[in-house]
């Protein structure tokens, strides 16, 4: 039997959905922690007493700093999301770019955005 080197269209229409929908969540979720680093809807501590503003100070740097990471990571997400549709696009998606060997459909159906096959990943990771 000969081994796939592609998915099918209608695979790949599966992984699109899939994907489409991942990636609508996730710019939710980063507007979500844009607009909470901009201080929309802000409810500070900007008009209480001097010393509570002071003891809240550090731990506002710290969450700022905990969200932009938050923020950082969700926008390579999405970033990775939209490379895979492109993968889609130009029917390379699914392809491990190590082996050049369908990934398995169970694992990106797990991991949507993955470049490499798990023979790769755990090659890289020794």
């Amino acid at each position: 039997m000969e081994e796939k080197n592609h998915y099918s269209d209608e695979d790949l229409k599966e992984f699109k959905e899939l994907i489409l929908g991942k990636l609508e969540e996730a710019k939710k979720d980063l507007d979500l922690l844009s607009s909470t680093m901009s201080h929309k809807n802000d409810h500070g501590t900007d008009d209480t007493s001097p010393t509570f503003k002071l003891m809240e100070d550090g731990s506002d740097v710290l969450s700022r700093e905990e969200t932009a990471q938050l923020a950082l990571r969700q926008q390579k997400f999405v970033k990775h999301l939209e490379d895979a549709l492109m993968r889609i696009e130009n029917r390379t998606y699914g392809i491990c770019r190590v082996t050049g060997k369908l990934i398995p459909k169970a694992r990106l159906l797990v991991v949507p955005h993955a470049t490499l096959s798990m023979e790769a990943k755990e090659a890289q990771q020794r």
